[in-house]
């Protein structure tokens, strides 16, 4: 491919909203892609995976929300959570709180937010996203851990 259409589609992919291009011309392609300005990568080690024989397997749990699973399984509607509105997380990664570990956290507990204020950001598959708040209000509560695993549908954020 020519040097020259590469930098093109660097410029353009400098110029748009994209975090990622990938173009193929015939056997050949080229593929850009962006982490958002002002985030930051953190080493994460992988979970380690424990094979147990098949005699000594231990007996089958059932799966709890991530409501139950951060209550300890002891959630009951309406009582788990501070009450106002709840926002969840749209996706599996990794939370974190702030753009880079020497930078202030997006929010705190009792501050005032617009709906579209980023709040926090997820890793997922190496794109740092922004979690926006959905919803104008004073932050209640705050339930995701910097630097820990979140899960779809948990909860982040309480915002009254």
């Amino acid at each position: 491919m020519d040097l020259r259409k590469i930098k093109k589609l660097i410029d353009l992919l400098e110029e748009s909203n994209l975090a990622e291009i990938e173009i193929k011309e015939g056997e050949e392609s080229v593929r850009l892609s962006r982490a958002p300005v002002g985030t930051f990568a953190q080493m994460v080690a992988p979970p380690q995976l424990i094979a147990a024989p098949a005699a000594a397997a231990a007996p089958a749990m059932p799966m709890q929300s991530p409501t139950e699973a951060s209550t300890g399984g002891t959630a009951k509607p309406g009582n788990a959570l501070p009450e106002g509105h709840v926002l969840r997380s749209p996706m599996v990664g990794t939370f974190y709180a702030s753009s880079s570990p020497d930078k202030p956290a997006f929010v705190s507990i009792g501050q005032q937010v617009k709906e579209g204020e980023t709040l926090a950001i997820i890793e997922a598959m190496k794109m740092f996203n922004p979690i926006e708040a959905d919803a104008s209000g004073t932050i209640v509560a705050i339930l995701g851990e910097n630097g820990q695993p979140v899960e779809f549908d948990q909860p982040l954020f309480v915002i009254g």
